[in-house]
């Protein structure tokens, strides 16, 4: 069982279930998802960039990647309906709490000039939405074998009400966010 699984429940959740003043320790927030993706502008004239993409993603993810097509056609983009432009992966369960691991405590301190996550990623709901600007700040990926350098958005997914909650699981759980 993952390191942060344990200290999750073992302490977080307690915390959190005092911070809010919870009843029962069900109504404390817990990560559902992480949803991973990347789209890719130049996929519309270089078919390959896609696959090598997903390669990368499923190496960062542990899980194989889904390759997602266009669901309409835009003409000033030079972009058909079904054209493959993108993949995602989306991650539960033990492969999710690995992945959070490896974000928080590897690959985060390897972005350039990084001065903490912005807070202005929450959604409302207690989700948080970020964009990495290189897919390269992950120790599974190869520097030399990347054909481009490109960005991804990572989406987790939280069962808080609102953004208190979910900013105070993700704080608690090692989220290095700006002051």
């Amino acid at each position: 069982m993952e390191r942060l699984k344990v200290e999750y429940k073992n302490k977080i959740v307690p915390a959190l279930k005092k911070q809010f003043n919870m009843t029962s320790a069900m109504q404390v927030p817990r990560l559902e998802k992480i949803t991973l993706s990347m789209c890719m502008k130049e996929a519309v004239t270089n078919s390959k960039i896609v696959g090598q993409a997903a390669e990368e993603l499923t190496a960062i993810a542990g899980q194989k990647a889904v390759v997602t097509k266009a669901k309409k056609a835009i003409s000033n983009f030079k972009l058909r309906q079904g054209l493959p432009i993108g993949c995602r992966v989306t991650l539960r369960g033990e492969r999710m709490w690995t992945f959070l691991e490896r974000f928080i405590n590897i690959a985060v301190p390897r972005v350039r000039d990084f001065r903490g996550l912005p807070t202005r990623g929450f959604d409302g709901y207690g989700n948080y939405n970020m964009g990495l600007k290189e897919q390269i700040v992950f120790p599974e990926i190869n520097y030399e074998k990347v054909a481009k350098v490109q960005g991804m958005n990572i989406t987790i997914c939280t069962s808080a009400k609102n953004d208190a909650e979910g900013k105070a699981l993700l704080e608690a759980l090692g989220m290095p966010f700006r002051k």
